[in-house]
């Protein structure tokens, strides 16, 4: 029941300020950190910390620290075999800040993850032989199609997670069973805004016309709205807690959805298991070192009770 993630990594730079800095100014901020990020990595963390079964394909550079971070993807019981080592060249770098409210911002260069094409990625067919395929899109575009395509046609769940933020082909799109956009992620894909339930509910209908079957649109504090082709989509309340660093929540999500799911959990009861994996992740700092361990999301959600899941009609 393996779960292969396909995507990037990335060297985070970290960065607490007061407030951003505007155009031209210059702020002092405090605790700097350097940690290992990435949307692909930190969602194959995520799974492996949830208890899936995970490979990671994915590149890094040949910079001092890319072997520490392959080394502790092992360490976290990923299968690191298809991590490519591409010589001079950088491992992915994202300069993220973060304000007194927990917002961020981030600044990217792939380096490393733009070399994971399609013939880097066909040099690891055999890890495209999977249940689920979790894809997010700070790798080429190319390579999620021929990685979606090719897991598709062994029979694998193909889960993509469209963040950062764009446009994307039907060529994509159509190979897609489970999307798990956040609001403004929905609101690039379908053109509606999603600040209520209703733009929820349109903005899933908007994705199940372009193919997807089930909708999973996370809206932060406010939980996470699932719609399922042919079913009426309802509100799941999350966790209420202090977010001290939203920094990986999301891919924290994604990654213990997916392991909950690997566990053949029912859908509504691995989202749960996902929101309590999330709502951890934001009260410690960094995206890596947020994530939780399985038993910590178990005994979380042991004392937690969610506020109760309602249908979207209000």
């Amino acid at each position: 029941m393996t779960l292969t993630v396909v995507g990037s990594i990335n060297i985070d730079h970290v960065i607490r300020l007061t407030q951003f800095p505007r155009p031209g100014e210059t702020l002092t901020g405090h605790d700097y950190q350097i940690v290992p990020g990435g949307k692909g990595a930190n969602q194959a963390v995520a799974a492996a910390r949830a208890g899936a079964s995970t490979r990671f394909i994915a590149c890094v550079g040949d910079d001092a620290l890319a072997q520490s971070l392959v080394a502790g993807f092992a360490a976290d019981g990923i299968n690191t075999q298809a991590i490519a080592s591409i010589s001079q060249v950088n491992t992915g770098v994202a300069l993220i800040q973060v304000n007194s409210d927990g917002e961020n911002t981030i600044a990217l260069a792939a380096g490393a993850n733009a070399y994971l094409t399609p013939e880097q990625l066909a040099a690891n067919c055999e890890g495209l032989a999977c249940k689920q395929l979790l894809l997010q899109l700070e790798i080429p575009l190319a390579t999620n199609i021929a990685a979606a395509s090719q897991a598709k046609a062994q029979g694998a769940r193909v889960i993509l997670n469209p963040a950062p933020a764009q446009a994307l082909p039907e060529a994509l799109l159509s190979l897609v069973d489970v999307i798990t956009p956040n609001e403004t992620e929905a609101e690039q894909l379908t053109g509606i805004v999603v600040s209520d339930d209703k733009g929820a509910a349109q903005a899933a209908a908007a994705l199940h016309k372009k193919g997807i079957a089930t909708v999973i649109i996370t809206l932060g504090a406010r939980g996470v709205w699932l719609s399922e082709h042919g079913k009426a989509g309802q509100l799941i309340s999350g966790f209420n807690v202090k977010a001290i660093d939203t920094t990986a929540a999301g891919d924290t999500f994604n990654g213990a959805l997916l392991a909950a799911l690997q566990e053949q959990l029912p859908l509504l009861r691995a989202i749960q298991f996902a929101q309590a994996a999330a709502a951890l992740s934001v009260t410690a700092q960094g995206a890596q070192t947020s994530i939780p361990y399985q038993a910590d999301i178990q005994a979380f959600l042991d004392t937690h009770v969610c506020r109760s899941p309602h249908n979207g009609h209000h």
